[in-house]
């Protein structure tokens, strides 16, 4: 998608990110040019060859024994960040204004990070309960962002933006129906609880502000068991094909090209 967007010479003014998303966002935001979506790439391709989670299976297996609270740490994730960013980089300092969000434990709600540790900020947000422990900064705890505000446009408008790019994984794509079995169930309540804000706010935004969401060309059905393949980054140059070709379209049939 953020090939697409520099084939047709849009550049961000502002990066928001949401779990992942705060992880490629704030790569993103190290630069105001078009370099960014060629180091994404390059970084995700090089992940793709590698093993993100090297713990191993009997670590992970010996986490769930003794009950811990998550089945991965974040260490491997934290050791990436910190070799991408440094360990001392601010948010503050990105060439481009970044936030990214994460969900407070203690306050039951959202936290925005406009300012601060970057990799810490990061990391609060792509921390996936049950897969990542909760972040802890300041005495607080934070859990994955996609828990309170998946799809932050909410808070593009809430900045000043008038037109918003979503950058998003392929879930939203897809419709969802009744279940058939009882797992099914979870998922779709899980779905619904994710989507409805992004939905809400679709409908009602502000007549000034032009939105697109961009289709990932590989659209995720909700009981799509590659979900559960978290370390498996195998398919990722397909993806990133897929995505911009899709996105291409779109953005010539929006005349934006």
């Amino acid at each position: 998608m953020l090939q697409a967007l520099g084939d047709a010479g849009i550049q961000p003014d502002l990066v928001l990110g949401t779990s992942i998303g705060a992880f490629n966002g704030a790569i993103i935001a190290e630069e105001k040019n078009a370099s960014g979506a060629t180091r994404l790439a390059e970084l995700w391709s090089e992940i793709a060859e590698a093993d993100l989670f090297k713990g191993g299976i009997f670590g992970r297996m010996r986490n769930v024994a003794t009950m811990k609270p998550a089945i991965q740490g974040n260490e491997e994730l934290r050791e990436i960040l910190e070799r991408i960013h440094g360990a001392q980089r601010r948010i503050e300092d990105l060439e481009i204004p970044f936030q990214c969000v994460a969900a407070s434990i203690e306050r039951t709600t959202e936290h925005w990070f406009e300012s601060g540790p970057l990799v810490e900020a990061i990391l609060a947000s792509a921390a996936i309960p049950v897969l990542f422990p909760p972040v802890e900064i300041n005495g607080e705890h934070f859990y994955d962002g996609g828990l309170v505000n998946s799809i932050p446009v909410d808070r593009a408008v809430k900045l000043g933006a008038t037109r918003v790019f979503v950058l998003q994984v392929g879930r939203v794509e897809s419709d969802l129906r009744p279940p058939d079995r009882l797992h099914e169930a979870a998922l779709i309540s899980f779905e619904i609880a994710r989507r409805h804000r992004f939905t809400r706010e679709w409908v009602n935004m502000p007549q000034e502000v032009e939105v697109h969401l961009l289709p990932s060309g590989n659209p995720v059905e909700f009981d799509d068991r590659r979900q559960l393949k978290w370390r498996d980054t195998g398919m990722t140059p397909h993806l990133i094909d897929g995505a911009r070709a899709a996105s291409v379209a779109y953005l010539e049939e929006a005349g934006l090209m």
